[in-house]
């Protein structure tokens, strides 16, 4: 086990004993919330349950890191990639744009790990890249890690959209998907290796 890991695992212990419950019942605590960003989380359990923001942090990455677990356990009972569950519905109509975009991602090279996440699929190298959302029935959100980029009117600060990444790209047709996108793609995907 690394130190890292170690580390990990003594916070979550430091936790459980500062606070009183187990992560298990944290991770239920926030299921139960119904939030899904993870600063909602986040200033839910700094607010309602006193935790720091390291601890309030941490617990909201374990929970969410459990809802992806429970998400690829379901589509592998279910026999669906985790992307058939996320387009479902009246999401249906944008799995042609994800697979647009997934098709794009896979160029840059196979070291790539798809990590669904509860609405939407998280892509990561050495370090999370992109991520890529069903926000309504008709767009797809793209969020980038592009530290030091500056934002434009396309390229837009993903501060209220995703504390975990830098900008969003908002795609509504598969023309959206242009050069432009698929180089701020590559150049994020760079970043992370």
């Amino acid at each position: 086990m690394s130190t890292v890991d170690e580390g990990l695992e003594a916070q979550i212990r430091n936790i459980e004993q500062q606070y009183g419950k187990s992560l298990n019942v944290w991770i239920a605590i926030v299921r139960e919330s119904g939030l899904t960003k993870h600063t909602d989380m986040v200033a839910m359990l700094k607010s309602q349950y006193g935790m720091s923001h390291g601890s309030a942090h941490r617990v909201a990455l374990k929970a969410r890191e459990a809802d992806a677990v429970s998400i690829a356990k379901a589509a592998g009972a279910s026999g669906r990639d985790p992307a058939a569950l996320l387009y479902s519905g009246k999401k249906a109509g944008l799995k042609a744009l994800y697979d647009v975009l997934m098709t794009a991602i896979t160029t840059f090279g196979d070291d790539i790990e798809l990590a669904p996440k509860k609405g939407y699929m998280s892509m990561r190298r050495k370090k999370q890249f992109a991520m890529i959302q069903p926000t309504t029935a008709t767009r797809i959100d793209l969020g980038l890690i592009l530290k030091d980029v500056p934002a434009t009117e396309r390229l837009e600060s993903a501060t209220s959209f995703n504390a975990l990444f830098t900008h969003r790209v908002r795609v509504n047709t598969i023309n959206d998907v242009d050069a432009q996108v698929i180089a701020w793609l590559k150049q994020a995907y760079d970043l992370a290796g």
